[in-house]
């Protein structure tokens, strides 16, 4: 009997016991099974290959047959473009051909049309060279019956005349001549004539325009000097105990102190503006420090000759830089420094001087002369005054002197001496600065002399025009040259306004005397005021 076989633990599938108790390994069974499944999987394996490599082999199949299909229509596009583009150059090629020719064609019409215009021409060269060769042939033909004639004329005229041919032309240009030479006088006449008229009346418009230019002011001071004083007080502490202050003080600065009964003030009174400045504000400073004796005077005045001696070299250095003057010597500059404290007729001799620089310049460049040489020349007509000096000369020829010795030019030292007259003008630049100083010293305003009258012609310029119906205020200014009115809106139109400029204008003319012109403004002002509450 065979025994058998259960199953009794199913974790243990390959294990089998035997019904009769015993159990027995059953190695050579799992072997069994082991190379059946090694058999089943590699048959497995082989027909999944079998299977990819297939698959493969017919998508290699489908791709080569698409490239082989899109590689042929890109052939035939390629084709196609190619066979297009040849088309076009073709056609490209034909359609310059057909310019070309064309072109050629035309080239080819012109070059008729001007060989037939060329021939044309040639034709009448021909024609009018036969023409030329008649008339010329007709003329040497003309001529040589005109010179027979000639000669029968002239050998009947000189049997008339008793007179050869030579004799006749020569009796002919005198006559000319002297025709010419009438002739030519009376037009040397007439620009002479002309010449004086207008050249005066141009010197006379030069001299306007160069005095138009100039309205400085002028400082006017006289000899003495007025020092104004706290209180009346200040004039015993002035005298000093028996007059020793007073007198250290007129000793040191050279001046005389005029103590009298006018209140609150003192009087300086001195020839020399340098001395006569250093006195005044010495005692000014003296009475502000108020320790007034002897000691303290000289400290003070020797601190005021530094200082008024800085400010003469500074306001020489001053009117140079102003006028563009250069390469002074120092002895010259403070000499014109000095001339700040110097006055002639009321007139500052400094401004003076460097008015007649500036009058000098322009007149210079009006009548195209050495601009510079009359502006250095008139800057020093004048610079005798401010050398200290004990010599008997006049102030001209003491600058002259002086200029002489700073090695001037020979024109500027003339023109420092005849400024006046004492020597005769050697040059035009001279002339200038003669003209230019009479100008600086008869111009309304700048003295004393003259003042007044100029002051009553400014008021009555203003009077003229507030005499005027409609006229608020008139203001005269610029030294006279401009009236300047302000009329009232309400009462006068812009009509009347204009009328009103033309009669002030008229009655100016006729009323007054003034050099130059005056200009006649009018002004016509609306003004409208409101009040916010």
């Amino acid at each position: 009997m065979y025994p058998t076989i259960e199953l009794l633990d199913i974790r243990y599938p390959c294990a089998f016991i035997f019904r009769n108790g015993e159990e027995h390994s059953m190695w050579w069974l799992y072997a069994l099974f082991a190379l059946a499944g090694l058999a089943l999987g590699w048959f497995i394996r082989w027909l999944y290959a079998r299977f990819q490599l297939s698959a493969a082999e017919q998508q290699a199949v489908l791709i080569k047959q698409d490239v082989i299909k899109e590689a042929e229509a890109k052939k035939r596009e390629i084709l196609l473009e190619a066979k297009d583009q040849i088309i076009r150059d073709k056609s490209q090629q034909e359609r310059e051909t057909r310019e070309r020719r064309t072109e050629l064609q035309r080239y080819e019409r012109r070059v008729l049309q001007k060989e037939e215009t060329l021939e044309k021409k040639t034709i009448q060269v021909d024609r009018m060279e036969q023409l030329l060769t008649e008339r010329e042939a007709a003329c040497h033909e003309r001529e040589a019956m005109l010179e027979h004639e000639e000669e029968q004329y002239r050998a009947e005229l000189e049997r008339i005349s008793s007179l050869t041919a030579a004799e006749a032309k020569a009796t002919l240009i005198k006559d000319l001549e002297n025709e010419a030479r009438h002739d030519a006088q009376t037009i040397v006449n007439k620009i002479e004539t002309e010449a004086a008229l207008s050249g005066e009346r141009k010197a006379r418009d030069i001299l306007v325009t160069v005095m138009q230019r100039m309205a400085s002011e002028v400082t006017g001071d006289v000899t003495i000097s007025t020092v104004n004083l706290p209180s009346d007080e200040m004039k015993g502490r002035i005298i000093g105990r028996e007059g020793r202050n007073i007198r250290s003080l007129e000793t040191v600065t050279g001046v005389d102190i005029i103590i009298d009964d006018t209140p609150e003030a003192v009087v300086i009174s001195c020839f020399d503006p340098v001395r006569r400045e250093i006195a005044k504000v010495a005692l000014e400073r003296l009475i502000i420090d108020g320790r007034i004796h002897p000691a303290r005077i000289e400290e003070i005045v020797a601190k005021v000759t530094r200082d008024v001696s800085q400010k003469i070299f500074d306001e020489g250095e001053k009117v140079l830089f102003d006028l563009g003057i250069h390469t002074i010597k120092q002895d010259a500059i403070r000499a014109l420094g000095r001339l700040y404290f110097r006055n002639s007729y009321g007139q500052n001799v400094l401004s003076h001087s460097r008015e007649v620089a500036i009058l000098a310049g322009s007149l210079a460049a009006e009548l195209g002369a050495n601009r510079e040489l009359a502006k250095r020349a008139a800057l020093l007509h004048d610079i005798g005054k401010g050398v200290e000096s004990e010599s008997d000369l006049n102030h001209a020829e003491i600058g002259m002197d002086m200029a002489r010795r700073m090695g001037e030019d020979p024109r500027v030292i003339n023109a420092i001496g005849s400024h006046h007259n004492d020597i005769e003008p050697s040059c035009i630049e001279s002339v200038i600065v003669q003209i230019a100083d009479t100008i600086s010293a008869a111009r309304p305003g700048s003295r004393k002399e003259t003042l007044d009258n100029y002051t009553k012609r400014l008021e009555n310029l203003e009077n003229i025009a507030v005499g005027f119906t409609g006229v608020d205020k008139a203001f005269a200014i610029q030294a006279g040259r401009e009236l300047r009115i302000i009329v009232n809106n309400e009462k006068i139109s812009e009509e009347h306004a204009q009328e009103m400029a033309k009669q002030i204008a008229k009655r100016i003319e006729n009323d007054l005397r003034y050099p130059g012109r005056i200009k006649v403004t009018i002004i016509r002002e609306t003004r409208i005021v409101e009040y916010a509450r």
